[in-house]
């Protein structure tokens, strides 16, 4: 609070704006940046804190990105309920998830699996591709990732419809790809998941301006 004063005291001597700016940028200091709203909330008017919501969170890879980086599912499932719980929404157990589908191979639509492991809504995350590297280099490392995320709401019955979806597009580092003598690759695959399931979760919790900076490089 003594440091965002004397920031505040510095740019008044420093500015010529108007009292009202003065007031926004008092507010601005001392609540922090304006939140982001979730997507989620914002296109389907639902939220995942609500009290009854319980999430079940499942991720398909198709075999051409398991071939080269085996159980990236089971890793995206993880890292994203993790996100999910971390602010507080209510998340079954990825374990419990992953034994459901290991017992039901043959499911058909994510709201079995909602209804399986006894969630309220499933975030069902539809991986097209996955790769560690930049475009055309085996040298620089550049986590990209496509795909679509859908939410599956169920009823009393377990019956389940989606009532959102959202394409992913995902680039990380952000600004410069990093050299593969800079980070073992087994390091750059948890920070790429940690920073995939952080865009991933934004959908359903809120966020700031700035939040991406760290990410850049």
């Amino acid at each position: 609070m003594r440091f965002r004063l004397s920031l505040l005291l510095s740019l008044l001597l420093l500015t010529t704006t108007s009292g009202c700016n003065y007031i926004i940028l008092l507010g601005y200091l001392i609540g922090g940046p304006p939140a982001i709203q979730p997507d989620y909330e914002a296109l389907s008017g639902n939220s995942m804190t609500d009290r009854d919501v319980v999430v079940a969170v499942a991720c398909f890879a198709p075999k051409e990105v398991l071939y080269n980086f085996s159980h990236v599912d089971r890793e995206i499932t993880k890292y994203v309920a993790y996100r999910m719980h971390e602010h507080k929404i209510k998340t079954i157990n990825p374990d419990r998830v992953q034994q459901w589908l290991d017992e039901n191979p043959h499911w058909d639509n994510p709201d079995e699996i909602g209804r399986g492991v006894g969630a309220t809504h499933v975030v069902y995350i539809d991986l097209t591709e996955f790769t560690l590297f930049e475009e055309n280099s085996h040298e620089l490392y550049r986590g990209r990732s496509e795909g679509v995320v859908t939410v599956y709401e169920l009823d009393d019955e377990g019956n389940g419809e989606p009532i959102y979806s959202k394409d992913i597009v995902s680039r990380y580092p952000l600004a410069a790809p990093k050299d593969t003598s800079e980070v073992s690759r087994p390091q750059f695959q948890m920070l790429y998941l940690s920073r995939l399931s952080e865009e991933i979760g934004r959908l359903f919790y809120e966020h700031f301006n700035g939040d991406d900076i760290a990410d850049a490089t």
